[in-house]
Parts: structure tokens; C-alpha cells; sequence
């Protein structure tokens, strides 16, 4: 009779277990599937005439949905945030007041974070101090994404 108790036990702990693992590999595999669709992207190929091979960094947006592939021109230097005095204003709740700058030195971009709550990321790594941007790099300022484009 305590065989039959302790297996009941042993069920009602391994079920929960089982499902919650089962949950976790569903949501990992959203992600990698999110990030597979961010790569597969297709690339400019410079047939639009102001975008040449060679050309100016620039940072596009990929989230929010509603500004996904509009492109922010960096000249010298913008700041990004929720304030209306930042260069690109965005109404994001995890974006800090004046969140972080893009710099262009002589065509290459670089970011740096304005001591943010939530911080900076580029490719997922935590900026920390002024860090250079490549073409592909994806960045997160807050909840909003953007890839290094040229």
C-alpha cells in the first residue's frame, strides 16, 4: 500500500516539472525563431541609388512594428530617449529619459549609454562605456530594436 502512496507523490511533482520544461522550450524556440527572422532579413543591394556599397552607417528600425524599416541618418551625433529634447524621442516605457547617443566618426557609428535604467545592448552584450557599431549589429535601447544598416 505505500508503494501505491509514494508513486501517486511522485507523479503529482513530475508533472508539474515535465509541463513547466515543455513551456520554457516553447518560448526558447520563439525567440530563436524571432532572431531567425531578424537574420534572414534580406540585404540592401544597393539598387536604390542613395544606398551605395561603401555608404554611411545607419541605424533602422525593426521594433516598434510601426516604424520597422525607417531609417535614422546619424550625421554627428543623436541622443535617444523618452525626453521630447532628445534627438529621437520614443514613447517606450523601458527607455530612460535621455537613454543613450550614437556618434558618427567619419562614417563608422558608435554608441554609448547615458547611464540608463535598463541599459544599452548591442548583439545582446551590455554596452558599457563607448562601444563601435558594425553593419548587421542589432541594438536595444529599451523595448525598441534597430539594426545597423548601410
Amino acid at each position: 500500500m505505500s508503494f501505491l502512496v509514494a508513486s501517486t507523490n511522485y507523479a503529482a511533482v513530475v508533472r508539474p516539472l515535465q509541463v513547466l520544461v515543455m513551456l520554457i522550450a516553447v518560448l526558447f524556440f520563439a525567440r530563436v525563431l524571432r532572431a531567425a527572422q531578424v537574420e534572414a532579413r534580406p540585404v540592401d543591394d544597393g539598387s536604390s541609388g542613395r544606398r551605395r556599397k561603401g555608404g554611411k552607417l545607419a541605424l533602422e528600425f525593426i521594433e516598434p512594428a510601426d516604424r520597422s524599416s525607417e531609417r535614422l541618418e546619424i550625421e554627428n551625433a543623436i541622443t535617444i530617449g523618452r525626453s521630447s529634447e532628445c534627438d529621437v524621442s520614443l514613447q517606450d516605457n523601458y527607455l530612460s529619459s535621455r537613454h543613450a547617443r550614437v556618434a558618427n566618426d567619419s562614417g563608422d557609428l558608435s554608441i554609448e549609454d547615458l547611464g540608463s535604467t535598463n541599459g544599452t545592448y548591442v548583439n545582446q552584450e551590455l554596452v558599457k562605456g563607448r562601444m563601435h557599431l558594425e553593419r548587421g549589429d542589432i541594438v536595444q535601447v529599451g523595448g525598441v530594436l534597430f539594426e545597423v544598416v548601410r
